[in-house]
C-alpha cells in the first residue's frame, strides 16, 4: 500500500503549503514508477509553477530525482574533476574548448551534454559533425578516457536520473517548463548525479536565452548554486551575455572550425573570454587556483588534448568538416556602426537553415548554418556582408531571411553607442544553507 495519497500531495501544494520530504520522496519515485498517473504529476507541476517552492523543498526533491537512477563516481581518478553546465544559448560552443583546456590544466572532465532543439545549439551536434565521432560511451569507457586524456565529452548514460527524462518530457507539453524550481533541479540532478567534484554554471540571460532578462536569470543561478551546495557539490554561477550570439559562427560544423580556433590560440575575443573566465572559475573550485588556462591554449597542449579526446570517440580530428552545398550572403542596408544582433534572430535562422531541430526526433543539417562578418560596435559599407547564410536546402534562405528582418540595427556613426565591452555580467557563489 502506498503511503500517501497522489491528490492530497497535490492539494498541499495547490493551497501553498510546504511539502514535507516524506511527500517529495514518495511523489518522485512513484511518479517514476507509474503509480502517479502523467495528469496527477502535471497538475502538481502547474502548482508548484504557481506557487513556487522553498530552498528545503527544491533540495529534497533534487534529491529524490538523483535517488530515481545510479550515481556516477569519479573519485579513483589520479586528477580533480570539473564540469561546466550551459543554460544554452546561440553560438555557445564554450563546452569545445573548455574540456581539452582544463584536462591540459590537470582537471578532468565528465561533460555529460544533449542535443539542441530549436533555436539553441547541441553540443553533441556540433561534434558529430565530426567524421567518426561517437557520443555514446559506457561508464567504463568514460572512466578510462578521463583517466587517460582528461577529457570525455558524450552522452548521459541511460540510468542516470530517470525521473527527469520524464518529468522533462511532460512539463514541454503542460506549459510548465518555465518553473525556476523544476528547471534548477533538472539540470542539477542530472549534475549531481554526474559525480563531478566541482561545478561552473553559465547562466545564460537576453534574447537568445531561456532567460530573457536578468532578474529571473539571477534567481535560476542562486537557486542552482545553493542545490550544489546543499548536495555538497562546490558550485559557482556565472550571468553571461546572450543578448549577441558567442563567437561568428552559429550552426554545427562551422562552431567545430570556430572552437579548433580558439585551440589554436585565436578565435573570436568573446568566445576567448568566456572560456577562460569559465576555466579560471573550474580551477579555482577543483583546487588549482594559480593555473593558468591563456598559457595552454597559447602553448597547444589544450589542442593537443583536443586531438586525444576526438581520437578517443572514434573522431578523425585531421578530417574536412561538412560543408554545406548552397550559400547565401546577407547586406548592410546603410553604412554606420552595427548596435545591436539579435541573437534570437540569428539562433531561429540558422535553426530554419538546417542546423537545429523543432522536434528531439528530427535529424540537423552539419553543415548548415550562420558566420557572421560584423556585430555589435564593428562599423560597415553599405551594401557590405553581414553574413553568411549555409544550407544544403536553398529553399530554406527565404524562411532564414525573414527571421532575420529586424535583427540588425545600423547607426550613423558618430551617434552609435557604445557596445558591452564584457560577456560575463556577474558571478554568484556559494552561499550556505538557510
Amino acid at each position: 500500500m502506498e503511503p500517501f495519497v497522489a491528490v492530497d500531495v497535490i492539494a498541499a501544494k495547490r493551497d501553498r503549503a510546504e511539502l514535507t520530504d516524506e511527500q517529495i520522496d514518495w511523489v518522485v519515485d512513484a511518479y517514476t514508477r507509474g503509480v502517479v498517473a502523467e495528469e496527477q504529476m502535471a497538475a502538481l507541476a502547474m502548482a508548484i509553477l504557481l506557487n513556487g517552492m522553498s530552498r528545503q523543498e527544491v533540495s529534497r526533491w533534487t534529491a529524490a530525482m538523483i535517488g530515481t537512477g545510479e550515481r556516477l563516481d569519479f573519485s579513483g581518478l589520479s586528477r580533480p574533476t570539473a564540469d561546466k553546465h550551459s543554460t544554452g544559448g546561440v553560438g555557445d560552443k564554450i563546452t569545445l574548448p573548455l574540456a581539452p583546456l582544463m584536462a591540459a590544466c590537470g582537471v578532468a572532465v565528465p561533460q555529460l551534454s544533449g542535443r539542441g532543439l530549436g533555436h539553441t545549439g547541441g553540443t553533441l551536434d556540433k561534434l558529430e559533425s565530426i567524421p567518426g565521432w561517437r557520443c555514446d560511451l559506457s561508464y567504463r569507457q568514460i572512466v578510462k578516457q578521463l583517466e587517460e586524456v582528461g577529457a570525455v565529452v558524450c552522452a548521459a548514460t541511460e540510468g542516470l536520473v530517470p525521473a527527469d527524462r520524464k518529468l522533462y518530457a511532460l512539463r514541454d507539453v503542460t506549459a510548465t517548463v518555465p518553473s525556476i524550481p523544476l528547471i534548477a533541479s533538472s539540470i542539477m540532478s542530472k549534475k549531481i548525479a554526474e559525480g563531478t567534484g566541482a561545478l561552473v554554471l553559465d547562466v545564460k540571460v537576453g534574447s537568445g536565452a531561456f532567460m530573457k532578462s536578468e532578474a529571473p536569470a539571477r534567481e535560476l543561478a542562486q537557486t542552482m548554486v545553493e542545490l550544489g551546495t546543499d548536495a555538497g557539490l562546490r558550485t559557482v554561477a556565472l550571468l553571461t551575455d546572450m543578448s549577441t550570439p558567442l563567437g561568428r559562427a552559429v550552426g554545427n560544423a562551422v562552431e567545430v572550425t570556430e572552437s579548433v580556433e580558439v585551440l589554436a590560440g585565436g578565435g573570436p575575443p568573446d568566445v576567448v573570454e568566456l572560456t577562460l573566465a569559465l576555466a579560471r572559475e573550474m580551477l579555482a573550485l577543483a583546487g588549482q587556483p594559480d593555473a593558468d588556462p591563456a598559457r595552454h591554449l597559447a602553448d597547444g597542449s589544450a589542442m593537443d588534448v583536443w586531438r586525444a579526446m576526438v581520437s578517443a570517440q572514434g573522431g578523425d580530428p585531421d578530417a574536412p568538416l561538412p560543408r554545406a552545398r548552397e550559400s547565401h550572403q546577407v547586406v548592410a542596408q546603410q553604412a554606420g556602426t552595427v548596435t545591436r544582433l539579435d541573437a534570437l534572430a540569428v539562433g531561429t535562422a540558422a535553426w530554419r537553415l538546417g542546423a537545429g531541430r523543432a522536434r528531439k526526433e528530427d535529424s540537423v543539417q552539419a553543415g548548415a548554418g550562420v558566420l557572421l562578418h560584423a556585430k555589435p560596435g564593428d562599423t560597415v559599407r553599405e551594401g557590405q556582408s553581414l553574413m553568411t547564410l549555409l544550407t544544403d536546402d536553398a529553399d530554406r534562405f527565404d524562411l532564414a531571411e525573414a527571421a532575420l528582418a529586424d535583427a540588425v540595427r545600423i547607426e550613423p556613426a558618430d551617434g552609435a553607442a557604445t557596445s558591452r565591452t564584457s560577456v560575463v555580467l556577474d558571478t554568484i557563489r556559494t552561499t550556505t544553507t538557510s
